[in-house]
């Protein structure tokens, strides 16, 4: 379950964060969909979590927006990790017309769990 956080400057459009939002779910899902945990185009709750945040009066960016992911780490994800987040940036580019955007891909060795 890929856990997304979505950092933005003052001058990106609401309209342009609600298609990010939007988007981001399916696209986070394809960049980090492996043989361990595959994607079969249905997501369903806590599949992928978003969050946003604005910058505030004392963060530093030189980007409109930076897009983190993190996703549990697993070798097939490993492999091509810098394949994964090019992809990811070019999708978001196309999918949103933001041009001045970062993306991360972080694959931590980690666990998940949820209730029902």
């Amino acid at each position: 379950m890929p856990l997304v956080e979505v950092t933005y400057g003052p001058d990106v459009p609401e309209s342009t964060l609600r298609e990010l939002g939007a988007v981001l779910p399916h696209l986070v899902s394809l960049a980090v969909e492996c043989p361990e945990e595959p994607y079969d185009g249905d997501l369903q709750p806590g599949d992928v979590e978003i969050r946003f945040r604005s910058l505030g009066p004392l963060d530093r960016c030189g980007l409109d927006v930076v897009i983190e992911v993190r996703s549990k780490w697993f070798e097939s994800r490993s492999a091509d990790r810098q394949e994964r987040v090019d992809r990811l940036q070019r999708d978001v580019s196309t999918a949103t017309g933001l041009t001045d955007v970062g993306v991360c891909l972080s694959l931590p060795v980690a666990a998940w769990s949820q209730g029902d």
